[in-house]
């Protein structure tokens, strides 16, 4: 008899079960890449995956220990405690001393696990007692202390493409037995934004809800309040796109509204200031330069401060980042120079512009011609031509 398996998210029925089977981070998991190799030689070590919401951090940690017959805890760093990890700790170390393998504390939101929590198992990274997996979706330089992140690998997963999410749909469909037309593909492929568990919840939900899915009934299935997604995730990342959009457009209110959301929520406020610091220079930029000093302030604030008085500190900053000129042209100048960057790699620098610390260096060139204030190009000679930056309203 062939089990039920309804009761099961289709994520979780259709989560891969080899790393044959992963669809994306092929720079991760491909013919000779870092944890294909480590599969292949089994020599576990402690790992952060960093990267954004459904692109496949779980069932890299899951797969990984699998594979390399490693002994799995997981645990999501909103609801564990420290006497829990306490608690795979002393069964890891029985576990060692019986010769029965390693074992790997997987941590989900790593992030959210405070200092001190942190502090508690770092000892046992340190002698080998467990192996940490940590996922993260936020910048683990800043999230995780010092002292354990330099014990860790930290491995970042890309965003899936949309090729990578067009396989994952087609793949949830063939399991719902339900035929997806071109429209109902590119609407799920649309609203996933990079995240297959998003795509795949919606579905789901959708296939459940009226049996056939097309890109209407996703549309209706949308404001359905059956729809099953993971909350807590999906209202953290939309109330910060949404805190985000409503400063880029200027619209104070919606962004104080968005942040009361997050404060009253108990978003950690470094983490709202700390977008705010990015938006300072991605947004305003050079149209008001005095806007990064506002947002560091910020921040420090909240460094210094905390809750309850902090959200003030915020709500003034927001209020400034909305009322300031916009202007995105040093952001737009990185990302052109950055394309330049990939497609050529490192050309050589023009000799006039290098450094010349030794006289065999003069001889060679380094450093001749160069004048202060020269208007000839000190791009390499193949881009002298290329223009990132444009003055604003040029």
């Amino acid at each position: 008899m062939i089990a039920d398996l309804s009761h099961i998210p289709l994520a979780e029925r259709i989560r891969p079960k080899s790393l044959e089977e992963i669809i994306g981070q092929e720079h991760l998991v491909g013919s000779g890449k870092p944890l294909r190799r480590l599969v292949e030689t089994g020599k576990l070590f402690s790992i952060v995956f960093w990267g954004p919401p459904g692109s496949g951090k779980t069932t890299l940690a899951r797969l990984l220990s699998h594979e390399t017959r490693a002994h799995f805890d997981e645990y999501s760093a909103v609801t564990a405690k420290k006497g829990d990890v306490l608690g795979v700790v002393k069964e890891a170390s029985a576990r060692l001393k019986a010769g029965m393998g390693q074992t790997v504390l997987f941590v989900d939101e790593i992030h959210r696990f405070s200092k001190a929590q942190q502090d508690a198992f770092l000892p046992y990274v340190e002698d080998g007692t467990i192996i940490l997996f940590g996922a993260t979706t936020e910048n683990p330089s800043f999230e995780i202390i010092s002292p354990l992140l330099s014990r860790c690998r930290v491995f970042t997963l890309n965003p899936l493409s949309k090729e990578n999410l067009k396989a994952i749909i087609q793949k949830g469909a063939l399991e719902l037995k339900v035929d997806l037309g071109e429209e109902a593909e590119e609407f799920l492929m649309s609203f996933a934004n990079g995240d297959a568990r998003q795509a795949l919840n919606l579905l789901e939900s959708t296939f459940n809800l009226y049996q056939r899915v097309t890109a209407e009934n996703l549309k209706e299935a949308l404001q359905s309040k059956f729809l099953r997604f993971d909350k807590k995730g999906e209202e953290h990342y939309d109330t910060i796109s949404a805190f985000i959009k409503s400063m880029r457009a200027s619209q104070t209110d919606a962004a104080l509204y968005y942040l009361a959301r997050m404060v009253e929520a108990g978003e950690d406020p470094l983490f709202i200031a700390r977008r705010m610091v990015i938006f300072a220079s991605e947004d305003v930029g050079l149209a008001q330069p005095t806007a990064l000093v506002v947002a560091n302030g910020v921040f420090r604030a909240c460094e210094v401060i905390g809750y309850p008085e902090c959200a003030i500190n915020l709500a003034h900053g927001v209020s400034y980042l909305c009322k300031a000129k916009k202007d995105r042209s040093s952001y737009d100048a990185l990302r052109k120079a950055q394309e330049d960057v990939k497609k050529y790699g490192n050309l050589a620098i023009p000799l006039r512009v290098r450094n010349a610390p030794t006289q065999l260096m003069k001889d060679l060139g380094y450093g001749k011609g160069y004048q202060k204030y020269d208007q000839q190009s000190y791009l390499p000679d193949e881009i002298k031509d290329h223009q990132y930056f444009y003055e604003p309203g040029a």
